[in-house]
């Protein structure tokens, strides 16, 4: 209580303004025991009630984690195999490329022929060259989603046009952007062309004898054939021309090649050129060339670029020549590495 007392006959007296005058005694602000000691200025259950704010700062606390929560979470869908959707999203015309296992084959269908060919084959093209001795006809593999395609050198080498068909048919007149004869590889692009499937391109490095492959190309112009069969050996020496039209065969689709110090398909002339190539027993024929080598995921892992067949030893291209299991690839890592001089325009 703040109640004052005052002893009888004891008034205070005010000026106009309300205020205690001069020398009047003033009582009420003094108590009647002198000794007790004043209240405390803050009570103790003032200081009791000040406390509840503090779980203030834990709630701020768990900002930062939720943060870094939601960064994690943005940086592995980004980093798990989205560099496809990633493209479309920016706008970018990115290569999809994967050093590890890619869902573009669900894990449960890993190896299921069927299932690779219906992911990869919208990828994949025919390519049909016009050329001073007449046509030829090759694969390629679409590597943006603007109409990048890498294909084999020898396939477009000395044309004068090039026309590609996609996999559901439409077709597309195509400029070449680069070639790399040393490599037998070529890059060509679409004109007009938008919203294509990429392929996603692999790591050779990984692959072994023994491995499932499948392969997708145009053999004797007929596109979209898929064949499939495995690794059967590595780092094969293959040798092939690098003089523009050398290549051609005659117009036939079967590209001269040289393997185990033996022509074959035709002279492979003077100027020539050998890589290591993947060595598969999966089927391939005329019209492979420049088509898709792949794994048992989905990715791609070679360019089909050569094919043995024991009645091709001369250049007469006897018509019984076909694939007796003995078919060669381009390294995808390879391609990759070479990539950036096929875009700047090279044709070296």
């Amino acid at each position: 209580m703040t109640e004052s007392f005052r002893r009888s006959g004891e008034y205070e007296s005010y000026d106009g303004y309300g205020n205690p005058q001069q020398g009047t005694p003033q009582h009420a602000s003094s108590p009647v025991n002198p000794e007790w000691p004043p209240p405390p200025a803050q009570p103790p259950v003032q200081q009791v009630m000040a406390e509840p704010p503090a779980p203030a700062p834990r709630k701020r606390a768990r900002g930062p984690l939720a943060l870094l929560a939601a960064v994690a979470i943005v940086a592995a869908a980004i980093g798990g195999g989205t560099a496809y959707a990633f493209q479309e999203l920016t706008g970018n015309d990115t290569v999809a490329t994967s050093s590890t296992s890619t869902n573009v084959v669900p894990a449960a269908k890993k190896g299921d022929v069927a299932t690779i060919a219906a992911a990869v084959s919208p990828s994949v093209v025919e390519i049909s060259a016009t050329l001073d001795n007449g046509s030829s006809t090759g694969s390629g593999v679409i590597i943006t989603s603007s109409g990048e395609i890498v294909t084999n050198n020898h396939v477009i080498s000395g044309a004068s046009s090039i026309k590609v068909t996609t996999s559901n048919g439409k077709t597309y007149t195509a400029k070449v952007v680069g070639t790399d004869s040393k490599k037998d590889l070529a890059l060509i692009k679409l004109e007009g062309a938008s919203g294509l499937k990429p392929a996603t391109l692999g790591n050779s490095s990984g692959v072994q004898v023994g491995d499932t492959v499948v392969a997708i190309g145009s053999p004797e112009g007929l596109s979209g054939t898929v064949t499939s069969g495995i690794v059967s050996a590595l780092n094969r020496d293959v040798t092939v021309s690098t003089d523009e039209g050398q290549g051609q065969g005659g117009g036939d689709g079967r590209w001269p090649f040289s393997f185990g110090g033996q022509q074959f398909n035709g002279d492979t002339g003077s100027s020539t050129t050998t890589y290591k190539a993947i060595q598969t027993d999966a089927s391939l024929n005329p019209g492979n060339s420049g088509g898709a080598l792949i794994d048992a995921a989905g990715d791609i892992i070679g360019i089909n670029s050569a094919m043995y067949s024991a009645s091709s030893q001369s250049s007469s291209g006897s018509s019984d020549a076909g694939s007796v299991g003995l078919g060669f690839a381009i390294p995808i890592n390879t391609v990759k590495s070479d990539l950036a001089n096929l875009r700047s325009g090279s044709t070296n």
